[in-house]
């Protein structure tokens, strides 16, 4: 993993309050949606899902908690727009030129085949309320606050209990694992690079999405979520 080249982009965050001044878990989970970009860009990023040999193209545009993101498998750009705050969470698709509610049975369902599913793309998990400490590990030698948040009852999705690994001083998310109702770990998110989009704004520039067997423990594939570095899209008509 690129750590030297993450830790170099983070250094530019704003810094969490030091260990004696120890911020609560939600607070640090805002923090960590805050250094994952979701904030306001004019113009969209365009990037890649890559899974094996099939390289799926991307499009998202980040404004604040809404997330607007169209991808292309096959000859039909499908694209979609979620609208989130701390209770609801909402998508929408793009049908005959229409925006229309997407059943909320489908959030789990892979993108274009993928390991990533449209709950993975939106990161829902890091809103969900009443997070909870679970103490400080290293992750690629680095020290970190461990997140447990638990999904809220009634809200839709694959994760029962979601574990996120933030960067102890700059506030940045390292690791995230998914567990479904067993408490059995199905998907794991590895940050491998960032890079700088606009003068003082850094975003993922790579990371890797994992499923694994829960009876097993076993890795069962990878998908490479890749955006592409000094390239932005002014996007779809009809997407804000």
């Amino acid at each position: 993993m690129n750590f030297k080249s993450i830790l170099l982009a983070l250094a530019l965050l704003p810094a969490l309050p030091a260990a004696a001044q120890q911020p609560s878990a939600d607070a640090i989970l805002e923090g960590s949606r805050m250094s994952a970009a979701l904030v306001k860009l004019d113009k969209g990023l365009t990037g890649k899902i890559q899974m094996g040999r099939k390289k799926v193209p991307l499009t998202l545009f980040l404004m604040g908690k809404d997330i607007q993101f169209q991808y292309t498998d096959g000859k039909t750009p499908k694209i979609f727009h979620l609208r989130m705050n701390d209770q609801t969470f909402n998508l929408y698709e793009q049908v005959n030129g229409k925006m229309v509610k997407f059943p909320s049975s489908k959030i789990s369902a892979p993108v274009a085949g993928t390991d990533l599913t449209y709950e993975d793309l939106s990161m829902r998990f890091l809103y969900w309320p009443n997070a909870k400490h679970e103490g400080v590990e290293k992750v690629g030698g680095q020290d970190c606050y461990k997140i447990r948040v638990d999904r809220p009852r009634g809200t839709p999705g694959a994760y029962e209990v979601v574990y996120v690994w933030v960067h102890q001083k700059y506030g940045a998310f390292m690791r995230i694992r998914g567990h479904d109702k067993a408490g059995k770990m199905i998907k794991e998110f590895q940050v491998e690079d960032v890079m700088k989009i606009d003068n003082d704004l850094w975003t993922l520039r790579k990371m890797q999405v994992a499923t694994h067997d829960p009876k097993s423990g076993r890795r069962k594939s990878i998908t490479e979520v890749t955006m592409d570095t000094n390239r932005r899209s002014a996007g779809p008509r009809g997407l804000r």
